[in-house]
């Protein structure tokens, strides 16, 4: 199967080539990047050469699509590497199948799953069962696998044997990893197999209720809250402890401007300190789980306005080297409850996009290029994946995008089973037209 790609505005983030380019895809890979008109072979000939083979009733020998992607950019599939797809155990929540379909959507072709589901991934047949779900889906679907048994944070999962069974990295996100000692040694561990630990950071000890934060949303509530000492202290200690190590550490959807200083000092010592941001944390305030209650109750909770603009900051100047979602679906019954008793988390796949556009290119903070860096070629190098550039040779993942169109987010729109969103009813710049994933279209408008 081939696929001609033309007067696309190419954008690659690994080589920082921008500009008008053709582009040809056979199978799962891009055979040819060439200036307009470039591309070998006309479309018109091969075109009519099908048809007449087909005419004749003779075998075709190949299957051509050509797409005019005129006034859009052409970048490489976004990729997400934090993502809850609630499979096993909560798929009335979302599954492997609807879950790849908002990634598609949103313009992901490969995502990392988290490894909170029922069973958790700290044993060999649920990860198998994870990948070979994820195999059927049509993007590329990785998994991590915990860092302890049962998220209970008393012993170590058998992180070789699951790293060699295709475990993307590790963690126990939704929990904190509260022993020091446990700590350090999965850390040297993940060190030897390359693997990054990434990590929430939340200490129970400070936290009244989670999800709102310890301020002015927690007062409307007439709760406690949670304080930003719950993500500090653990971010200062695991820090700490990381810089002694040579694991990649990952400080997972970071909400402090604290924090972002803490991770900005670390990055001057070691090269192995990295930090994800959400588009909640850098577009939303407190303000929002007022405005919105369960819709925007999340952890770590959304914090005050020079916290959001501290995370922007960390985007602008390298701090923080990636974008991810954490897509945390959950039904209507459940945040239809009260604000103490619902869980928290909200989707975030189809709208990331389009949020990084508003809040950080069109006000100037970060450059198409760096947005989608941050969103692709950022998260594919520290969990080492064949994703995030575009090159002749190179995976056939891409998305194609109206940066200007605007679309609106709509209840019932969602490719996710879920709609828990507080972006609903709101008009968002950058439409997604087309996602190729292994050289298959797996979304087009």
């Amino acid at each position: 199967m081939r696929i001609d790609i033309i007067n696309g505005y190419l954008i690659d983030p690994e080589s920082g080539v921008e500009g008008y380019r053709d582009i040809r895809i056979k199978d799962d890979k891009i055979e040819a990047i060439a200036k307009p008109g470039g591309l070998p072979m006309p479309l018109a000939s091969a075109h009519k050469s099908a048809k007449s083979a087909y005419e004749a009733g003779e075998e075709e020998e190949e299957q051509i699509t050509r797409i005019d992607a005129a006034g859009q950019i052409v970048a490489p599939g976004l990729v997400d590497v934090h993502v809850h797809f609630r499979d096993p155990g909560f798929t009335y929540k979302e599954d492997m199948e609807s879950g790849a379909a908002a990634a598609a959507k949103g313009g992901f072709t490969s995502v990392v799953l988290m490894a909170n589901t029922r069973p958790p991934v700290d044993n060999a047949d649920t990860l198998r069962e994870v990948l070979e779900k994820g195999q059927k889906t049509g993007i590329h679907v990785y998994t991590c696998a915990n860092v302890t048994m049962g998220m209970k944070g008393e012993a170590l999962t058998d992180m070789e044997a699951l790293s060699r069974m295709g475990a993307a990295g590790f963690t126990d996100d939704g929990i904190p990893l509260m022993d020091e000692k446990l700590l350090r040694e999965a850390l040297q561990t993940a060190a030897k197999l390359k693997k990054p630990v990434s990590l929430h950071e939340e200490d129970p000890a400070y936290i009244t209720n989670n999800g709102i934060h310890a301020g002015e949303a927690a007062a409307h509530y007439g709760i406690g809250g949670s304080p930003r000492e719950a993500e500090t202290s653990m971010v200062e200690r695991d820090i700490r402890i990381a810089l002694t190590e040579n694991a990649d550490l990952s400080i997972q959807h970071i909400s402090t401007k604290e924090a972002v200083e803490l991770v900005r000092q670390a990055k001057k010592q070691s090269c192995h300190i990295f930090a994800e941001a959400t588009p909640h944390h850098f577009t939303l305030t407190q303000k929002a789980a007022v405005t919105y209650g369960t819709m925007a109750k999340m952890n770590p909770p959304l914090r005050e306005e020079a916290d959001r603009m501290a995370i922007i900051e960390g985007l602008r100047d390298g701090t923080i080297d990636m974008i991810a979602t954490d897509h945390a679906p959950h039904s209507e019954e459940e945040k239809a409850k009260a604000i103490t008793e619902a869980p928290s988390g909200i989707i975030g796949l189809e709208t990331a996009l389009s949020l990084g556009i508003r809040e950080l290119v069109m006000p100037g903070y970060l450059s198409m290029q760096e947005l989608l860096g941050k969103m692709s070629l950022a998260p594919a190098r520290l969990y080492h994946l064949e994703a995030g550039y575009l090159a002749e040779n190179g995976p056939a993942d891409l998305v194609m995008f109206d940066k200007d169109a605007l679309w609106k987010v709509e209840k019932d729109k969602f490719a996710s089973k879920a709609c828990n969103s507080p972006f609903i009813g709101e008009m968002l710049p950058g439409v997604v037209t087309c996602t190729i994933c292994a050289g298959k279209i797996v979304y087009r408008k």
